[in-house]
């Protein structure tokens, strides 16, 4: 029965207070503050800068070094109508899937012209085509327009605005801020969050420690934000997402569970990135990994078989979202959902500019109905 109970989506219900979503990130970022969990039944409170304290020379943290486009595109129809546009992802030939608003006017011809939000780009045209609807998402192919000398990323920099989460309603943060500091590849919509709490200073304490560092590069999509809405979670349908997983980081895996280490995952796109991977490439020598470039839909929920990660650092992740079932894959749901709770009580910051938790490998249990102490 209570097996069962992990496949419902109503038990991924909590009730969050308007006023613990972080609006805001910490100054400076490693500020944060951070839940450790050690095992089934101990948890600790600390501080995010405190993070190499809780792990161990030989250690592998896996980052995502992907970086958020300026994906949010305001402007008008030739009629002179107002239109918002979010890029979603790039096809080919100048091609974007984009959601658009308001969407029953775009129409497949539709003319959309694009207003800079940068003075350098006032004498500079971006306009697009709308060719086809996308039933999949409802959104709509544009075929994108700009001058030949132009550079078109260099434009998105110009026309542009980095899209915050629907639920940052009325924050300060500047859009670096939005930002991991390795943030490198191009293709986000949506941040990394459990990167966002690194700064370079604490990157090379982690190393100095024997912390070993590797990336892999998924491009986060708006599905990140999407609820699940189906009453049994094992027919919902997940959203695909662009990964590589190069064959240095395969490497690195390899190397640190050889000498006994652990692979943290820093973020659930990691996570999805990592085991997605291990899906979808099987090698001959019957590693666990190899190199892949592609897309992934996997779905992680509770009863899933762990094939590469052995810790995790993530923020607080929404009621029903298929995130939070990630995480309860790990440490249990019933356990995971008394940690939010705690988080709660103890004025945690939740959701994308808010805190995070820490993972570790003992804290796994297949139940997530153990009871906690205090420590």
């Amino acid at each position: 029965m209570e097996q069962d109970e992990d496949l419902w989506l109503s038990s991924y219900n909590y009730e969050l207070p308007e006023t613990a979503i972080a609006q805001t990130p910490a100054v400076p970022r490693d500020s944060s503050r951070l839940l450790v969990v050690t095992s089934p039944t101990e948890r600790v409170h600390a501080t995010f800068r405190h993070l190499p304290d809780w792990l161990l020379p030989g250690d592998l943290l896996i980052l995502n070094n992907t970086r958020v486009i300026p994906a949010r595109l305001f402007g008008c129809k030739e009629t002179g109508v107002p239109v918002e546009v979010l890029l979603l992802e790039e096809r080919e030939n100048g091609c974007w899937l984009a959601l658009v608003k308001p969407g029953r006017r775009f129409k497949q011809g539709t003319t959309l012209i694009f207003q800079p939000v940068s003075p350098q780009a006032k004498d500079i045209s971006l306009t697009a085509t709308v060719i086809a609807k996308d039933e999949a998402t409802g959104g709509r192919i544009l075929q994108f327009h700009w001058p030949p000398e132009s550079d078109f990323w260099t434009l998105l920099e110009q026309f542009g605005q980095i899209p915050f989460p629907p639920y940052v309603k009325s924050s300060e943060a500047e859009p670096s801020q939005y930002q991991t500091v390795y943030a490198q590849e191009l293709g986000a919509v949506a941040a990394p969050t459990a990167g966002l709490h690194f700064t370079p200073e604490l990157l090379q304490r982690l190393e100095e420690k024997g912390i070993a560092q590797a990336q892999i590069t998924l491009h986060v999509g708006v599905g990140t934000f999407r609820p699940v809405e189906v009453a049994d979670i094992t027919s919902h349908t997940m959203h695909q997402e662009w990964v590589e997983v190069p064959a240095s980081t395969v490497a690195q895996i390899a190397a640190a569970k050889a000498r006994g280490g652990r692979v943290i995952a820093v973020g659930t796109t990691v996570v999805r990135a990592l085991e997605g991977a291990a899906q979808q490439v099987r090698t001959s020598e019957g590693n666990i990994l190899a190199p892949f470039r592609g897309k992934t839909d996997i779905f992680i929920y509770p009863g899933y078989r762990w094939q590469v990660i052995d810790g995790l650092i993530t923020n607080f992740h929404l009621p029903r979202s298929s995130l939070l079932m990630l995480v309860s894959a790990l440490i249990g749901r019933k356990r995971l959902l008394s940690l939010y709770q705690e988080a709660i009580r103890a004025g945690y910051r939740f959701y994308s500019f808010g805190d995070a938790m820490l993972i570790l490998p003992q804290a796994q249990t297949t139940s997530g109905d153990m009871d906690m102490i205090e420590r």
